[in-house]
C-alpha cells in the first residue's frame, strides 16, 4: 500500500514550504457536523407523508346517497342495534359529556365529512366515548345531513340530540365505540 506523502527533495515541496513556511497550520475543532438540520430536514419529508399516510387512515368514505330510517318527531336519535338503548336515555340525560367538540359552522358537506370523519377517527383511537359535533340550525342542510353520515360510520355506537348545555337542536351528542374492551357492559 502506497502513502501520498511529498517527496522532501522535489522542487514542489521546497517551493510549497517557502510560500506557507511561516503559516501556523489550524487547530481542528472536533465539532461534529449539524446533524440536526439533516433531521429537520428528514422529518419534514416525513411529516408530510405522516401526515398523508394519517389521513388516508382517518378518511372513512360516506356515502351520500345513503338515507337511514330515522326518527320523524322529537329529537334527533339513534342507537346501533347491539347497543342498550340505556344509553341513548343517557345521552339524554346528559349524564355522558363531551371530551372533543366538533364546531362545523362554515363548513360545506365535503369538508365536514372529512372533519367528522377525523373526529371519529382521533375519539376512537384515543378512547374517547362521547364527542359533540355542532352543526348549527341554519338553512339545516348539514342538520339533516349529518345523522346518516354518522350512521354508517362502524365506530358510533349511539347518538342523541345535545342537551342545550351543549348546543341543543343544533348540536347532537354521539356516543364512539373505544378500543378499550370492556368500555360497554350492555352488549
Amino acid at each position: 500500500m502506497t502513502t501520498n506523502k511529498p517527496d522532501q527533495d522535489s522542487d514542489d515541496y521546497n517551493l510549497f514550504r517557502q510560500a506557507f513556511g511561516s503559516v501556523k497550520p489550524l487547530k481542528q475543532d472536533k465539532v461534529a457536523p449539524d446533524r440536526k438540520e439533516k433531521l429537520k430536514a428528514k422529518s419534514r419529508v416525513n411529516t408530510k407523508s405522516t401526515r398523508q399516510e394519517r389521513q388516508v387512515t382517518a378518511s372513512f368514505a360516506f356515502s351520500d346517497i345513503y338515507q337511514a330510517v330515522l326518527p320523524d318527531t322529537g329529537p334527533m336519535r339513534y342507537c346501533r342495534e347491539d347497543v342498550s338503548t340505556h344509553l341513548l336515555k343517557q345521552l339524554r340525560r346528559g349524564d355522558y359529556s363531551p371530551d372533543l367538540i366538533l364546531d362545523l359552522h362554515g363548513l360545506n358537506r365535503e369538508a365536514a365529512k372529512h372533519e367528522l370523519s377525523a373526529l371519529l377517527h382521533t375519539a376512537h383511537k384515543q378512547l374517547i366515548d362521547c364527542v359533540a359535533i355542532v352543526h348549527g340550525i341554519g338553512s339545516g342542510v348539514l342538520k339533516t345531513a349529518l345523522p346518516h353520515l354518522l350512521i354508517q360510520h362502524p365506530h358510533v355506537m349511539a347518538f342523541h340530540q345535545a342537551p342545550l348545555e351543549h348546543g341543543g337542536q343544533g348540536a347532537l351528542l354521539v356516543l364512539v365505540e373505544t378500543t378499550e374492551p370492556d368500555f360497554n357492559p350492555f352488549r
